[in-house]
């Protein structure tokens, strides 16, 4: 699993012109990548590691300050641009496996009294986003 996280001060997803899920204050903004050979327990490896990574402001994580987190799937984390001009998606898990591991993820993060809300799985999303920092970093699990 591979996610992209950033320190945010406010953020919120839009399906359609309806907001979805949306943070407010400090915070991540998670986008969660899965790959074919990724497992439930790889995805509570990478929520425990989210909850408790030090990237909030102090040194602070999301477990020490009780920040909220927004955990959006993302298939294109695992595109390969590296030949010609056409990203291939080969290595991202197709929808009936990347959904129930991404749900895991968020199950996983609440699960540990995290405050998490989600995009919408394979939907056109609209992310919004106040990047903190700017602050960025990439998760591997």
């Amino acid at each position: 699993m591979r996610a992209v996280v950033q320190r945010i001060d406010g953020a919120r997803v839009e399906v359609a012109g309806e907001t979805v899920g949306e943070i407010v204050g400090e915070g991540l903004c998670v986008l969660v990548g899965v790959t074919h050979d990724d497992t439930p327990l790889k995805a509570a490896q990478l929520a425990r590691k989210l909850w408790s990574v030090r990237l909030l402001q102090g040194e602070k994580s999301c477990s020490d300050t009780s920040a909220p987190l927004l955990v959006i799937s993302q298939f294109t984390l695992y595109g390969d641009a590296r030949k010609g001009r056409r990203p291939t998606w080969n290595a991202a898990a197709p929808g009936p496996v990347a959904e129930p591991l991404v749900d895991e993820v968020v199950a996983q993060l609440r699960a540990l009294g995290a405050a998490v809300e989600t995009g919408r799985f394979g939907a056109d999303m609209k992310v919004s986003l106040t990047n903190d920092g700017p602050f960025t970093v990439l998760i591997e699990v």
